[in-house]
């Protein structure tokens, strides 16, 4: 039923409520309204519908589907409500007073998901807020954190959000006041355009991973594997059956570590590295990106490869 069905299907059961105020009108009202998601508008009318001292079909039935509405009402509320997911308190801008940082979002119903995730910062000395939007902006367990990236000597944010994609990956944002201005030094979108790999299996059991950023390679031994994944890829002399790519997976981890003990911390990056399947896991791939006054470039690059049973 459309919308304009559903209007005229309404205007017509408050007509015959005005001519004969029937409860059985007051019951297919409510009906109506359920159906058309006006949950406010259907609990209002079963509240009238239960002053009639024998309403239809039934007083029970009634505060049945007073009930069941009154949890979808709660349930749109809280889709719509806007919550703090987590905060801190830091030095942001530079000026010597704590800010507060919040990660704010709208939490899903009986879901660790969140949507609509906002990075907010209350500056400290004006008590303003300052709304930063982020472009992907959902996701679980979304994290923050706070530290010097940059050199700057003020703190800057760091953002990591779960995707719950199979390959595990993450979005991550970090931002930083530079020039007086907020900014977005990194996300994980242009981190996952820039750094590209290719993965292939080669005779003797071993797999050739090309990283062109950075034009390296590295070779990953798969002797630690056991036979019966060894034997369906390579005949007995080690030769491949057949060509098989691998590939990388976008970022799926970003870890601050200060490797220098300076107080400024680098940005440690993982990707997995997945074989015929994802979730045949080969190792990852670790970069660790350090800021140059400008973006953060790679530092070094190494790939740690996953250990089997002695």
């Amino acid at each position: 039923m459309d919308t304009y069905d559903i209007r005229k299907v309404i205007h017509y059961y408050y007509t015959k409520i005005q001519e004969t105020n029937h409860p059985y009108y007051w019951y297919c009202l409510a009906e109506t309204q359920s159906r058309a998601g006006l949950t406010n508008e259907a609990l209002q009318t079963i509240d009238n519908a239960l002053s009639f001292p024998n309403p239809y079909p039934s007083k029970q039935e009634l505060l049945g589907m007073q009930l069941n509405l009154q949890t979808v009402l709660s349930r749109e509320m809280n889709l719509n409500r806007t919550v703090i997911v987590t905060s801190k308190q830091g030095d942001i801008d530079g000026d010597g007073t704590k800010d507060n940082v919040f990660l704010t979002a709208n939490k899903t119903p009986d879901s660790p998901f969140w949507r609509n995730l906002t990075l907010v910062i209350q500056n400290g000395r004006t008590n303003q807020y300052e709304q930063v939007p982020m472009k992907n902006n959902a996701g679980y367990n979304p994290t923050l954190i706070l530290g010097d990236f940059t050199g700057n000597k003020g703190d800057d944010i760091l953002v990591v959000i779960d995707t719950g994609g199979s390959g595990g990956s993450v979005y991550a944002y970090v931002f930083s006041y530079l020039n007086g201005q907020l900014m977005t030094i990194f996300n994980s979108d242009t981190f996952n355009e820039t750094f590209k790999y290719d993965v292939n299996y080669a005779n003797q059991y071993k797999v050739k991973l090309n990283s062109y950023y950075l034009k390296e390679r590295y070779i990953l031994d798969l002797t630690y594997k056991d036979k019966e994944y060894l034997s369906e890829i390579y005949n007995k002399d080690g030769v491949l059956k057949a060509p098989i790519e691998g590939w990388v997976n976008p970022l799926s981890g970003l870890y601050p570590v200060d490797y220098n003990r300076d107080g400024i911390y680098e940005l440690e990056s993982y990707q997995r590295i997945a074989g015929r399947y994802n979730a045949d896991s080969l190792g990852f791939v670790q970069t660790v990106l350090k800021w140059n006054g400008e973006a953060f470039a790679p530092d070094r690059q190494n790939v740690a490869i996953l250990g089997g049973g002695i």
